[in-house]
């Protein structure tokens, strides 16, 4: 288990969405959060919550190291980057496998990578259709997750189902079984990577994280507790 100190969480992705509310959540447990940023548009909302913002693309191997290794111990690492291509090449792959690189280099005791649910063998939980319309960036986040499991490092993969943006509902579940899919709140997201942060239960484990009350179907299911 991770120890809660005077070292720092380092967030990739806190500008919006379940990094976003990771960051507020971390925040509402009294964590300190070293927050890397690409754009400047969400630092002063982020300093403002006590976050200390470090500005750098996650893309650049270099400014990814030095920030990690800054003044600051790094005890875990967080991230959600991923998206959009940038100059012909995506963040899901090359930005966190720099993330990782630095990770190791600054001997961090956790990385936690939110993925997507239909990377890798999760991908029989997708129709067809969707697969087809994902395929360029489940490629990347699948070798995101392999590149991860072979640092080294203590690692956790989350692969969320649809994202939605309404309130926590507290509903949230992760399990080891691929076979689910369904949709979460971003905000229930957060709150089950915080509390894999601080579980050995989810230590160098892939898991689905889906609403227990909004999964297509109902395929039988093992609960992982993080207890």
């Amino acid at each position: 288990m991770i120890e809660t100190d005077k070292s720092y969480i380092f967030l990739a992705g806190a500008s919006r969405g379940v990094g976003r509310e990771i960051a507020k959540y971390l925040v509402e447990q009294n964590q300190k959060v070293k927050a890397l940023l690409r754009s400047p548009d969400s630092r002063a909302e982020l300093e403002a919550m006590g976050i200390q913002v470090v500005m750098g693309d996650a893309l650049d191997a270099v400014t990814v190291e030095q920030a990690m290794l800054g003044d600051q111990p790094i005890q875990a690492v967080i991230s959600t980057i991923g998206g959009l291509p940038k100059d012909g090449q995506r963040a899901d792959f090359l930005g966190n496998k720099h993330l990782i690189d630095a990770a190791v280099k600054a001997k961090v005791q956790k990385f936690i990578l939110i993925s997507s649910i239909g990377s890798g063998e999760s991908a029989i939980a997708l129709p067809p259709q969707a697969l087809t319309t994902l395929k360029p960036v489940l490629i990347e986040k699948e070798q995101a997750e392999n590149y991860l499991q072979d640092s080294g490092l203590t690692y956790t993969v989350i692969r969320p189902g649809g994202l939605k943006s309404e309130p926590a509902t507290g509903n949230g579940v992760v399990t080891e079984n691929q076979k689910v899919a369904g949709t979460i709140h971003r905000a229930d997201v957060a709150q089950l990577v915080c509390q894999c942060l601080f579980s050995d239960a989810a230590n160098n484990k892939v898991l689905a994280a889906i609403d227990r009350t909004q999964m297509y179907g109902y395929p039988e299911f093992e609960e992982l507790s993080l207890m």
